[in-house]
C-alpha cells in the first residue's frame, strides 16, 4: 500500500475515534461538548496520530490498541491549540482554515474545552479496552504522555516560548525550546506505541531520536512557512511569529540557513530509523512528506 493510502486508511480510524470520543460524552452541557467537537474535529494534518498508528503497525502492535493512543494524542494537541490561539497567549482568530475556538464560541468557554480535552485524552487511555497482551503497558503509555504534556514537555515549552517573545535567544536555546513545545508529543506519538508492544531498549532509543530530530525539522519547516506560505494555505494567519515577535529558526539563521537546518535535521531523523530491525520505509516517507509540505 502507497503511504498516501496508508495516511488515507489511517485518516478514517482517526476521524472515527474522535467522533466516538466526543459521542459518549453527556449530552449537556451542550455549549461546552459543541465547542470540544468543533475544536477536535476541524480537520487538520492528524501528525500525531498518524505517527502513532505508522509506528504501532511497524512494530506489530494490535490495531484495535493503536486507536486510543492516537485519539489521546490528538486530544491534547486540540487542546493545546485551543488554548495557544486564546487572546493571553497568541491572540489568533484563524485555525485551520476556520474562526478559532474563543472567536466561534467564547473565551471561558474555550479555556474550559481546552480543560476538557485534556482529560479527556487520559479519560480515553484509562478506560479503553485493550488487548490482554497490551493491557499491563497502560500506565507505561500514560507516563510517556502525561510528561510530553505537561511541566516538562509541551507546557513547559510554551511558557518558554512566551519568556523569549521580544527577546533573542541562542540556536541551543530555541532547539531547546521546541524540543519541548512541539518534539514532546512528537515523541510521545513514535514511544507510545514502542511502550505498548514492550521493546528493547535499543529501539526506544533509536526511535526517541528519530522523533527528537522529526520534531526540530518539522518546526523549522513550520518556521520557514510562516515566512514563505500565505494565510489561505496554512489554514491560520501567515506571518504571526514575525507579527508576534517570536524567536524563529529563518530569524537567526536566515532563511537559507533555516532551510539547510531542516535538511540536516531530517537527515538525521532517517539515519536513526536505520538502527532500526524493521521495516521503516513508511516512516520514512512519512517524514519527508512533512518536511516538503506547504502547510
Amino acid at each position: 500500500m502507497s503511504i498516501s493510502a496508508l495516511m488515507s486508511a489511517n485518516q478514517t480510524l482517526i476521524a472515527a475515534g474522535l467522533a466516538d470520543a466526543i459521542a459518549v460524552l453527556p449530552s449537556q452541557p451542550a455549549r461546552l461538548r459543541d465547542a470540544m467537537h468543533y475544536s477536535l474535529t476541524q480537520g487538520g494534518k492528524r501528525i500525531r496520530p498518524q505517527l502513532v498508528y505508522l509506528t504501532g503497525n511497524m512494530l506489530g502492535a494490535c490495531q484495535q490498541d493503536l486507536t486510543p493512543l492516537a485519539v489521546a494524542v490528538e486530544c491534547i494537541h486540540a487542546y493545546s491549540l485551543v488554548h495557544d490561539d486564546l487572546p493571553a497567549m497568541d491572540d489568533d482568530d484563524l485555525r485551520r482554515g476556520k474562526p478559532t475556538c474563543h472567536i466561534a464560541f467564547d473565551e471561558a468557554t474555550a479555556i474550559l474545552a481546552g480543560d476538557a480535552l485534556q482529560t479527556l485524552a487520559f479519560d480515553t487511555l484509562l478506560n479503553a479496552t485493550l488487548s490482554p497482551a497490551s493491557d499491563p503497558q497502560r500506565i507505561d503509555v500514560i507516563r510517556h504522555l502525561s510528561a510530553a504534556a505537561g511541566f516538562a514537555g509541551m507546557c513547559g515549552g510554551q511558557a518558554m516560548d512566551l519568556d523569549a517573545t521580544d527577546k533573542h535567544i541562542s540556536l541551543d536555546a530555541l532547539a531547546t525550546l521546541h524540543r519541548k513545545k512541539t518534539g514532546a508529543l512528537i515523541r510521545a506519538a513514535v514511544l507510545m506505541p514502542a511502550v505498548l508492544t514492550k521493546q528493547p531498549e535499543p529501539v526506544l532509543d533509536a526511535l526517541h531520536q528519530f522523533a527528537d530530530s522529526l520534531g526540530l525539522a518539522f518546526q523549522v519547516q513550520d518556521d520557514i512557512l510562516d515566512i514563505t506560505s500565505d494565510t489561505e494555505t496554512l489554514g491560520k494567519p501567515q506571518g504571526s511569529d514575525l507579527e508576534n515577535h517570536k524567536s524563529t529558526y529563518p530569524a537567526l539563521l536566515g532563511l537559507a540557513g533555516a532551510e539547510a537546518h531542516a535538511q540536516q535535521l531530517f537527515d538525521q531523523a532517517l539515519h536513526a530509523l536505520d538502527a532500526l530491525p524493521y521495516n521503516t520505509q513508511q516512516l520514512k516517507e512519512f517524514a519527508g512528506l512533512l518536511i516538503n509540505r506547504n502547510n
